[in-house]
């Protein structure tokens, strides 16, 4: 193989590298676009390899060059402060359009289910939710996490259940994202923004938000807006001696990031029902579970919400 053209071959390679790179920081994350930029990076590896071992005379005496040690400090420095992550690079990388997999993770174990969500370095939420004597791990029940603005509006889902069936088996959950699509369909339409839209249909307060930034990471705390985080969980096939198939459970917990608290419980706050409003429009409010229900009431022991906020000078 010519050195000129595994030259070239690395200057091209490297073209797509740098190309993937800029897609995958400005844009939403794309398996195929992360895919391709860390598969050409193993073949850079390799070029890069093959073009060392033809220009082995010239990289010997580069490798002897005062000037060599002078990048290879300057990229040693460099890593470490793109690794330790001052304030200014966070900055950066808050620009990052590429919310990426990994900013939150589920776990499921005997004990229970552990839900785990930083989207920032400063900001880490858990929560752990405690499994009672009616939850089975062989056969678990099917469940969703999301957060709320204080008009009721679905604001983001953070956990999204599994299984074709899982609007039907969480239905309020289900309402509320189908609600939600609604309103983003409606403001495409008008040419509107979200934010419009809402205070169209309620009052223009501040809790009209559809950004979850401006509640989870809010540029000031004076300014921050109250949430909700919302599970919904539902057992099927679960029958009791008075109900065919006790309904999905609704917790809740609301947040405050002006008024932090880092450790919350969740309270049960009832189960919904399908109901027809004036105009025909169809609701889901929620109901007191009462004395009928059993098992439904066991899936869940506790579920704590603990949230680490990093101080501003972090």
């Amino acid at each position: 193989m010519s050195r000129r053209f595994v030259t070239l071959l690395t200057a091209t390679s490297f073209l797509v590298l740098a190309v993937t790179g800029v897609i995958a920081f400005i844009g939403p994350f794309s398996l195929p676009i992360v895919g391709l930029h860390a598969l050409m990076g193993f073949a850079f590896v390799a070029l890069v390899i093959f073009h060392v071992g033809a220009s082995s005379r010239a990289m010997s005496r580069h490798l002897r060059s005062p000037t060599f040690w002078s990048t290879l400090v300057l990229t040693a420095l460099a890593t470490a402060i793109l690794w330790w992550q001052p304030r200014p690079v966070r900055s950066l990388l808050g620009l990052s359009g590429n919310l990426g997999p990994a900013l939150d993770r589920f776990e499921v174990s005997e004990q229970g289910m552990v839900y785990r969500y930083s989207p920032d370095p400063s900001y880490k939420m858990i929560l752990e939710i405690r499994s009672g004597p009616s939850y089975d791990p062989e056969n678990p029940p099917h469940l969703a996490i999301w957060l709320e603005n204080q008009s009721h509006y679905h604001i983001k889902t953070l956990l999204e259940p599994e299984g074709n069936d899982s609007k039907a088996q969480l239905p309020y959950w289900a309402f509320k994202v189908a609600g939600w699509k609604a309103a983003l369909e409606d403001a495409k339409k008008r040419d509107a923004s979200l934010e419009e839209l809402v205070h169209a249909v309620s009052s223009p307060t501040e809790n009209s938000s559809f950004d979850p930034a401006d509640y989870i990471l809010p540029q000031k705390s004076e300014s921050s807006m109250p949430y909700r985080l919302l599970i919904e969980i539902n057992q099927s096939g679960d029958p009791t001696a008075t109900i065919d198939d006790q309904p999905s459970l609704v917790y809740q917990v609301e947040i405050d990031n002006f008024d932090p608290r880092t450790f919350q419980l969740l309270d049960l706050v009832g189960y919904p029902v399908k109901e027809e409003a004036e105009g025909g429009e169809i609701e889901w409010p929620l109901y007191y579970a009462d004395e009928r229900f059993d098992s439904a009431l066991e899936l869940i022991d506790s579920a704590l919400l603990t949230i680490e906020r990093g101080d501003e000078g972090d």
